[in-house]
């Protein structure tokens, strides 16, 4: 007989699948391939985790092709919960040049946002280029609340061009296909599976890159937390954009940190230092160092969930590849195993352990 202890409880982590509305594009093949290979090991999973950019631009075009490409291994997978990401809900759809949705009118928008658009190939933009583009906006067109284009910060008057489609109007819009979609209520939303709580964290703003939360949201988060809340038992959290200088592209020199109420964030986080954060939006490789972020009993311990498109490497060059994590929970730690979908197999050297009850150092 096996002696070999079971985990009490399992879910996978994928970020970044970026679905194309072209059913061979080779984002849609890696979300095939990832799909298939997690229902290959999966059986019992409390769920999969996505943690934002389901589509390349947010088209309804490409929500359906997720919804096509998921149904074909449905029946062998756990449920599936989402976090929005800035490529499904942002005001600029990333491509060369890149289409900035607020200097567009209302029927422009609803245009490009209900054709099946033949737009050019899109782009991972770079922190300057994305820096360039939002001192742009910050001069011209719109403002997204406490932001300055150096840290992600606009500041500019909303009503300088009447005609352009507004900031709620286009939220209203990119939030309704979203959840439409996926099923998702709010861009912030929490569940408990299997006894453990599970929560989303996300954008209030369509930034074209960051993420703006809300003093409402980071009051409810930190109610959330408190739930049933026990210094040996972990509890997760889903959020695209990771905080500055913890996982891996988050640091301050790599660019790719985006919440742009990060100390805030932090200051709740805080408290909790036996949750553990999963975050995308960097592509970064799991085999580039800081894919996990200790937090020393400080802070949550936080992940980088890399990539299901495409991946990206600390020489900030592309990689092909697709990527997630497959988490395990067990009563005194908690596993979390790094796993390359094309190949199918786990990722060499990312296998990382939580202990449970979190002890400062």
């Amino acid at each position: 007989m096996s002696t070999t202890e079971q985990p009490l409880a399992t879910f996978q982590v994928i970020t970044d699948t970026h679905v194309r509305d072209e059913a061979d594009h080779i984002h849609n093949r890696h979300s095939e391939q990832a799909l298939a290979d997690i229902a290959s090991f999966s059986d019992g999973s409390s769920g999969i985790m996505h943690v934002g950019d389901v589509t390349d631009r947010g088209l309804p075009s490409e929500y359906r092709e997720w919804q096509r490409i998921w149904e074909q291994n449905a029946e062998k997978l756990p449920e599936i919960r989402f976090t929005v990401g800035n490529h499904d809900i942002g005001a600029v759809i990333w491509q060369k040049p890149p289409l900035v949705l607020l200097e567009m009118n209302e029927g422009q928008v609803a245009e490009i946002l209900e054709q099946d658009a033949d737009l050019e190939h899109p782009v991972k933009q770079t922190a300057e280029e994305s820096a360039a583009l939002i001192q742009k906006l910050a001069g011209n067109q719109f403002e997204l609340p406490g932001q300055t284009a150096h840290e992600g910060e606009i500041h500019a008057d909303i009503s300088a061009r009447a005609e352009a489609i507004t900031v709620a109007g286009l939220w209203h819009r990119r939030l309704i296909d979203f959840e439409a979609a996926t099923g998702m209520k709010g861009t912030y939303h929490d569940h408990w599976i299997d006894g453990y709580h599970y929560i989303f964290l996300g954008t209030e703003q369509p930034h074209p890159k960051d993420c703006e939360m809300s003093s409402k949201q980071l009051e409810w988060l930190d109610e959330k937390l408190a739930e049933q809340a026990k210094p040996d038992r972990p509890m997760f959290i889903f959020i695209h954009q990771p905080l500055m200088d913890t996982v891996a592209g988050s640091l301050q020199a790599q660019g790719w940190y985006g919440v742009n109420q990060d100390t805030e964030l932090k200051a709740v986080l805080a408290k909790y230092p036996q949750a553990i954060l999963f975050s995308g939006h960097t592509h970064w490789q799991l085999k580039a160092p800081h894919t996990m972020y200790d937090g020393a009993g400080h802070m949550p311990t936080m992940f980088n969930a890399s990539s299901v498109a495409y991946l990206w490497t600390d020489e900030d060059e592309h990689l092909e590849g697709s990527e997630g994590l497959h988490v395990e929970i067990y009563k005194d730690r908690v596993v979390v195993k790094g796993r390359d979908f094309t190949a199918g197999k786990w990722v060499e050297g990312a296998e990382y352990t939580v202990r449970y009850p979190v002890v400062e150092s």
